[in-house]
């Protein structure tokens, strides 16, 4: 029986050490994918995958039906994906201006702090700074959540010399709440997975065409016939980095809270 049991616990090890090893495989690669390899990185190696497979793959000739269902399914590749782009782009703008929102209700709320007596000064700051570095670190929907209630927490609770100005820091405090609601519905606005099975049905049929599609021997349509392939993959691999916040202009949201941080709460530019 111990035998057993201690089978049963080294198998339960491997399993649990199999998931983390898994888990962080899966991390890694999405960090590679999603923010290591840049975009223009993305465009030169598909544009030449894109020309290999141009230049090689046996082509067919389409007759006007087969024709037909390119241009349909062409129409509604584009039709589909321009406002999911439009909507992310969207979607990151917003981002900005909440953040700034917010980094600016932060940046009053440490004047405020600054005249409060040494003590409470001290403990509210390290809060603020806490919560400033959890959300520039984990970037989620509940970023810094505990920290925040426990900023609310120490003003709710707070018996010392000042409870005037500690009210008046709640204050601010609950009406930011505002920015961070409209955040966590922002950042939970993705690209839905019923979205992404469509708009992939449709690319790979619009891609098909366009590589199979006969223009020829001469190279210079297959070179075009690759350019436009090429377009086509990248509008999925931003869409990607957009729907993900790794696009370069998502990385920027974040840089008010990183500017706070740095200046010691004087600047936000």
């Amino acid at each position: 029986m111990a035998s057993w049991g201690f089978s049963m616990g080294a198998g339960r090890l491997r399993g649990e050490l199999q998931a983390t090893s898994i888990s962080d495989i899966i991390k890694v690669m999405k960090n590679l994918f999603l923010v290591r390899i840049r975009l223009s990185t993305y465009f030169i190696f598909i544009f030449i995958s894109m020309t290999v497979v141009s230049l090689f793959l046996p082509k067919a000739k389409f007759d006007s039906a087969a024709l037909t269902l390119f241009s349909v399914n062409s129409f509604l590749y584009g039709f589909y994906i321009a406002p999911i782009l439009s909507a992310q782009k969207t979607r990151i703008e917003e981002m900005h201006k909440i953040v700034r929102a917010e980094a600016n209700a932060v940046f009053a709320l440490m004047i405020a702090v600054k005249r409060l007596p040494d003590g409470a000064r001290e403990r509210l700051g390290v809060l603020v700074r806490e919560y400033l570095s959890l959300c520039i670190r984990q970037r989620k929907a509940a970023e810094g959540e505990e920290k925040y209630e426990e900023i609310i927490s120490y003003c709710i609770a707070y018996g010392g010399e000042s409870p005037e100005a500690v009210a008046d820091i709640l204050d601010k405090v609950v009406a930011n709440q505002k920015n961070r609601t409209d955040f966590s519905m922002q950042i939970a606005n993705k690209v839905y997975s019923n979205e992404w099975m469509v708009m992939l049905v449709l690319f790979g049929v619009t891609l098909s065409f366009i590589l199979l599609l006969d223009t020829g021997e001469n190279v210079i349509f297959r070179v075009l016939a690759a350019l436009v392939s090429t377009g086509l993959t990248m509008l999925v691999v931003i869409l990607v980095k957009m729907s993900t916040l790794t696009h370069k202009k998502a990385k920027q949201i974040w840089d008010p809270y990183k500017r706070l941080l740095e200046t010691n709460f004087y600047r936000i530019d």
